[in-house]
C-alpha cells in the first residue's frame, strides 16, 4: 500500500469503529503561543482528553500534519524528518484498552498487510513504589492476538532501554519496560507526573526490519533501541490515572489516544527502513536526481535533507508561515536555507523550489485540498526567499572577504556569524579558505558548534506541558483568568475597533497574556478604560454558559474565532451574559471558565492591565492581572 493509500484505509477503517473524522490543526496554533508548532496528533486535543467535551463526541479520528524543529539537524539519517503525519484516534470516555488494541493490530495485519511476526510490542512494567501495577491486562491482549495469527509469545521483563542493551531479546515478543518507555504523562516519568493531571501506561509497537538492521554498537537487539533493527510504528497511550499530592488514583473517566507515524507504517508496509522511499518522498527524491544528474545512492543525505526540508516549507507556507527572522518565519528560513545549500551541494544553483514544490503539491493536495488552493501563492513565496538567499550568499562572500582582509584567518566565531548572519553555508567558507590558503584557527569547529547548540535551543520548539487555548492549567485561578481574557476581547473591541482579532494567549494562575491587532501603542487612558468595563462586567455577575452550535450558525450569531483557526462540523461557543441583557461575550472556545463572572472578585480583586507592549509588526501584547 501507498502513504496515500494507509491514510485513507485509517480512516475509512476508524469510521466503520463509529469514529467521527476531524479536520487537521495548522501547523501554527492559532490560539496558543507557547509552542511554536504542532508537534504531535494529541496536542490539539489535550483539553478533550482533560476532561472537556469534544462537540464531535467521543471517538475521533484524524491524520495530523506535524513539525518538530528540533530534528532539523537530525535529518539525513533514514528515520528522521522534520514534517511527518500522525495518525491518530481517541476514546474520551468510551472504550479502552481491548478496543483499542484488537483494532490498531487489526488494521495493521489485515488492511495494510504488515506480516504479525515481524511485529513486536512494548507493555509498562509496573512501579512498586508509586503503588501501580504492572500492565498484564495489555500484555495478556496482545499475547490473545498473536495466538489468533498462530505466533506463540514470550513475556520478557526488561526494565529501561539501557537494561535492553545489556539483556537483549531472549527470545522474547512482548517487553515490559519501565517509565522511560512505557508511561504517558505531560511531563514525562511518573516522578515528573504533575499534580492534577490524567496518566497512564502506552503500549508501543515496533516493526522488525531484519537482524542484518542491528547495528551491534548500540549493544545486543531489543525493540527499544535505537540500533536501527526496529522502528516504532505506532503508541496507544492509556489515560487510567490522576496524579494527586497522596500518588496515583484510578480515574472515573479512561481516555485513549493512539498516534501511529504515517511514513514509518508505510515504510513498513514496503519492508524498507528507508522513510524516503515511501510514496509521499520518493516522487521528491526522483525529481532531484533528474535536476542534478546524480543518484540517491551517492548523494543520501543531501537529497534526504531536500526532500524533508522543502516538504515541511511548503506546508508551513500552506498555513500561512513566510520566512522570516522570527519564531515560525525563522525555521521556515533556516529550512528553505538548509534546502538550498544542500541543492547546491547537488550543482543545482537555482530554481529548486519552483522546480519541487508542484512535485509536493502533487503529492498532497487530493488529501488535503487546502494545498491547491494556495499553490501559486506557495511557489510565489518560496522562490522569493531562495532569491534571497542566493543574493545573501553574495553579500556572505563580501563578509568573508572582509574578515580575511581583517584578520587573515578565521575563528569558530567568524564561521558561525557568516552562517548565521549571512546564511553563508560552512562547507562553502571553509573550501573558500582552502583554495586562499587562509588559516582557520584550532578550536574552530568546538567553537562553532558551541554557538550552533546555544542556537538550535533558541529555535526547538516547547511540546510538553502545553494546553491548547493557551492555558497553563486548569486551577480555579487560571479558569478565572481564561474567563477575564474573553471579557477583556471584548471590551478591547468597544474601545478600540472592530480591528481588533485575538492573535494569541497564554493563561496562567497568576496572568493571562493576549496578543491582538492593532497598528498602534494603546493610551494608559484606552487601556483604563478597558479595566472599567471588564470589572463593571465582573461586577454585573454575568452567566457564563456554552452550548455546540453548527459552525456557520456559530458565526451568525456573532461568535468569534481565533485568528486563523480551522473548525469541524460543530463548535463549542461559551456566552457571558447577564439576565434579559444582550450577551456581552460571545466566543469559540474549548474552556474552561468559570460558571458566573462574580467569582473573579472574591476577596475584593479587581482586573488590572499590569503591561501593554509590542510583540510583532501590528500586533501589541497585553499581560493583566487580578488583584
Amino acid at each position: 500500500m501507498t502513504a496515500q493509500e494507509i491514510r485513507k484505509a485509517y480512516i475509512d477503517f476508524f469510521v466503520k469503529q463509529k469514529h467521527v473524522p476531524i479536520p487537521r490543526a495548522q501547523l501554527v496554533p492559532q490560539d496558543d503561543p507557547t509552542t511554536l508548532f504542532t508537534g504531535s496528533g494529541m496536542q490539539p486535543l489535550i483539553p478533550y482528553l482533560l476532561g472537556e467535551e469534544h462537540p464531535e463526541g467521543k471517538r475521533l479520528v484524524n491524520s495530523q500534519t506535524c513539525l518538530r524543529a528540533q530534528d532539523i539537524e537530525e535529518v539525513g539519517d533514514n528515520s528522521h524528518t522534520t514534517f511527518f503525519e500522525m495518525l491518530g484516534n481517541w476514546s474520551l470516555g468510551d472504550y479502552f484498552k481491548e478496543e483499542q488494541i484488537k483494532w490498531f493490530f487489526e488494521f495493521l495485519t489485515d488492511e495494510v498487510g504488515l506480516d504479525p511476526n515481524k511485529l513486536y510490542v512494548s507493555c509498562f512494567i509496573g512501579s512498586k513504589e508509586h503503588g501501580i501495577p504492572k500492565d498484564e491486562e495489555t500484555a495478556k491482549i496482545w499475547q490473545d492476538l498473536f495466538k489468533s495469527k498462530g505466533i506463540e509469545t514470550k513475556i520478557v521483563d526488561i526494565g529501561s532501554q539501557k537494561d535492553g542493551d545489556k539483556k537483549g531479546m531472549d527470545g522474547g515478543r512482548i517487553f515490559y519496560y519501565d517509565d522511560g518507555e512505557n508511561w504517558w504523562s505531560r511531563a514525562g516519568g511518573l516522578d515528573t507526573t504533575p499534580i492534577g493531571d490524567p496518566c497512564g501506561p502506552d503500549s508501543e509497537v515496533f516493526y522488525d526490519f531484519g537482524e542484518d538492521k542491528h547495528n551491534e554498537s548500540y549493544g545486543k537487539p531489543h525493540p527499544a533501541s535505537d540500533s536501527g533493527r526496529f522502528m516504532e510504528i505506532g503508541n496507544q497511550v492509556f489515560m487510567q490515572y490522576l496524579r494527586t499530592k497522596d500518588g496515583f488514583e484510578p480515574l472515573k473517566k479512561k481516555n485513549v489516544d493512539f498516534g501511529g507515524g504515517l511514513e514509518r507504517i508505510a515504510a513498513a508496509a514496503i519492508n524498507s527502513p528507508d522513510v524516503f522511499k515511501i510514496s509521499l518522498l520518493w516522487p521528491i527524491i526522483e525529481k532531484l536526481e533528474e535536476l542534478s544528474a546524480k543518484k540517491y545512492g551517492q548523494h543520501t543525505a543531501s537529497m534526504r535533507v531536500i526532500a524533508d526540508h522543502l516538504r515541511g516549507v511548503v506546508f508551513l507556507a500552506v498555513d500561512g508561515v513566510a520566512p522570516s527572522n522570527k519564531e515560525q518565519g525563522y525555521v521556515a528560513r533556516r529550512l528553505i536555507r538548509r534546502a538550498i545549500r544542500y541543492a547546491f551541494e547537488l550543482g543545482i544553483e537555482q530554481g529548486i523550489c519552483e522546480q519541487i514544490t508542484p512535485v509536493i503539491v502533487g503529492l498532497y493536495k487530493k488529501d488535503f485540498p487546502e494545498v491547491a488552493k494556495v499553490e501559486k501563492q506557495v511557489i510565489e513565496t518560496l522562490v522569493r526567499e531562495e532569491r534571497i538567499f542566493r543574493q545573501t550568499l553574495r553579500s556572505g562572500l563580501r563578509q568573508l572577504n572582509k574578515t580575511i582582509d581583517a584578520f587573515g584567518s578565521l575563528t569558530g566565531k567568524d564561521i558561525f556569524r557568516l552562517y548565521d548572519t549571512y546564511g553563508f553555508p560552512v562547507e562553502l567558507i571553509k573550501e573558500e579558505a582552502y583554495k586562499r590558503n587562509i588559516d582557520i584557527s584550532e578550536n574552530a569547529d568546538k567553537e562553532f558548534e558551541k554557538l550552533m547548540k546555544q542556537q538550535r535551543e533558541r529555535s526547538q520548539t516547547a511540546t510538553k506541558g502545553v494546553f491548547k487555548g493557551g492555558l497553563v492549567d486548569h486551577s480555579d485561578e487560571t479558569k478565572k483568568l481564561h474567563t477575564a481574557t474573553h471579557l477583556m476581547y471584548e471590551a478591547l473591541r468597544q474601545v478600540l475597533g472592530d480591528h481588533v482579532v485575538q492573535r494569541g494567549s497564554n493563561v496562567s494562575a497568576q496572568r493571562t497574556r493576549f496578543d491582538f491587532s492593532h497598528p498602534e501603542k494603546v493610551t494608559r487612558d484606552k487601556l483604563d478604560e478597558v479595566e472599567k468595563i471588564v470589572n463593571e462586567q465582573i461586577k454585573k455577575d454575568l452567566k457564563v454558559e456554552w452550548k455546540e452550535y453548527p459552525t456557520k450558525e456559530a458565526f451568525k450569531l456573532g461568535a468569534k474565532g481565533a485568528f486563523g483557526d480551522k473548525y469541524g462540523d460543530k463548535v463549542k461557543v461559551y456566552i457571558m451574559s447577564a439576565p434579559s441583557e444582550k450577551p456581552f461575550s460571545i466566543e469559540i472556545c474549548g474552556g474552561p471558565h468559570v460558571e458566573h463572572t462574580g467569582v473573579l472578585a472574591e476577596g475584593g480583586k479587581k482586573f488590572k492591565i499590569a503591561k501593554e507592549e509590542a510583540s510583532s509588526a501590528g500586533v501589541r501584547r497585553i499581560k493583566a492581572i487580578l488583584k
